[in-house]
């Protein structure tokens, strides 16, 4: 695994700044990028291995999640600058409440604090706002600190960043064939009615397009219950040498170029 040994002195901050990409190539790179013109509508990423990473280090697990926060700032700037149109980070899972307590809260907190602390900049750069997932079953700090962000950044029109908070795939698709069931039952549908098109709009995505492409950091080479509705055509790309606290917009234009060198054919010849 690609390691960054540091000081344990070192703040978050401080850690990114060390690891950025040179301007001069992060703007080179941006440029290639551009010029073969077939950038990826919808961008997915599952935001794996903060434990491990801080485990190699001795350092408490909740701090791997401290230094993920830098990733998911830089990740969300990059798309922002190549004008990707949606990104959908996978935050926080249905099955993460099985952690241990501490982790958990700890988790709660920094959700709680990014919502606060990030939203300004995200309103300044005209990215729009999202949350997916069950949101009501949330601690009611964040959810306030979520609705503020959602309101302050609703009528902005550059990438939407989706947060899949509280998610689970089969949990959201167990949430629309109720909400379809309800439908039949009050006489609203008809059950010969339901095609993928219904199925599509009873999702917590409804009206966003199917991610292009998913990348997952740390080796590990499963979706782990993320959009498996969504994700039946989409792109993978893995990054098998990189845990989330160290991953950068390099490895962000790494996996953008795989994607832009594959041919994409939808089940066709």
């Amino acid at each position: 695994m690609e390691s960054q040994p540091i000081p344990l002195e070192l703040t978050p901050e401080e850690y990114a700044e060390k690891i950025a990409l040179d301007p001069e190539e992060d703007a080179r790179i941006q440029q290639q990028i551009e010029a073969r013109d077939n950038l990826p509508r919808h961008i997915a990423i599952i935001m794996d291995g903060d434990r491990r990473w801080a485990t190699e280090r001795n350092l408490p697990k909740t701090e791997g999640h401290r230094f993920g926060r830098e990733s998911v700032r830089d990740i969300v700037r990059a798309c922002g600058q190549l004008g990707v149109e949606y990104l959908t980070l996978y935050t926080f899972s249905t099955e993460n409440w099985s952690r241990p307590k501490k982790e958990v809260q700890a988790l709660m907190r920094w959700l709680h604090e990014s919502l606060r602390d990030e939203v300004p900049e995200l309103d300044q750069n005209n990215v729009r706002l999202n949350a997916i997932g069950r949101i009501d079953e949330l601690p009611r700090t964040v959810r306030m600190a979520l609705n503020r962000g959602l309101q302050r950044t609703s009528g902005n029109t550059g990438l939407q960043l989706n947060l899949a908070l509280n998610y689970g795939g089969r949990s959201e698709l167990v949430d629309a064939f109720r909400q379809l069931a309800n439908r039949v039952k009050q006489g609203e549908l008809q059950p010969n009615d339901i095609d993928e098109q219904a199925i599509d709009d009873a999702l917590y995505t409804a009206g966003i397009p199917d991610p292009d492409l998913l990348i997952r950091a740390s080796g590990e080479m499963r979706l782990s219950n993320f959009l498996p509705w969504q994700m039946v055509y989409t792109e993978f790309w893995f990054a098998t040498d990189v845990y989330w606290p160290d991953f950068r917009r390099q490895h962000l234009y790494a996996a953008i170029t795989a994607y832009q060198q594959r041919q994409r054919r939808f089940g066709g010849a």
